[in-house]
């Protein structure tokens, strides 16, 4: 698994953790902001985490394993896309860790999460494409929640 060439990407979403937990892992709700991913797992460490779909007329199937799952706070799985055309071996999976935590904020009557995605990347290239697929999906999944 590559576990280096790490980036992050952070969001603060107007909702309490638990409810961002639930967009991250409710497989209906990953769905409205997925582009119709069909993600499957039961977040339990070692076990699989998987994407189906169709993107552009062409079906895929993503795969991966959780190495960390904390709810509401820490969930982080390896990921093997189909579309990087990559082997399925340990070595050309990528890291995606999610963590959540309780946001400062200025006004007390709102509970806001920030939420931290840090990912791996094959290359530069592929950072930047992840960094600004990472800001869609979060903003897609902040306007079902918020």
């Amino acid at each position: 698994m590559i576990t280096t060439n790490l980036n992050t990407y952070k969001a603060i979403i107007k909702a309490p953790m638990e409810k961002v937990w639930h967009a991250l892992t409710d497989r209906e709700t990953v769905k409205q902001y997925f582009f119709g991913t069909h993600q499957q797992s039961t977040y339990k460490v070692g076990d699989p985490i998987t994407w189906d779909g169709e993107f552009d007329g062409k079906k895929y199937h993503d795969q991966g394993v959780i190495l960390e799952s904390d709810a509401p706070n820490v969930l982080a799985y390896s990921y093997l896309s189909s579309w990087s055309g990559r082997e399925d071996k340990d070595e050309n999976y990528l890291y995606v860790k999610y963590e959540l935590k309780v946001a400062v904020t200025e006004t007390v009557t709102e509970t806001v999460t920030e939420l931290t995605v840090t990912f791996s990347s094959y290359d530069e290239e592929g950072a930047k494409h992840s960094e600004g697929s990472w800001k869609m999906l979060i903003d897609e999944m902040r306007k079902l929640i918020e």
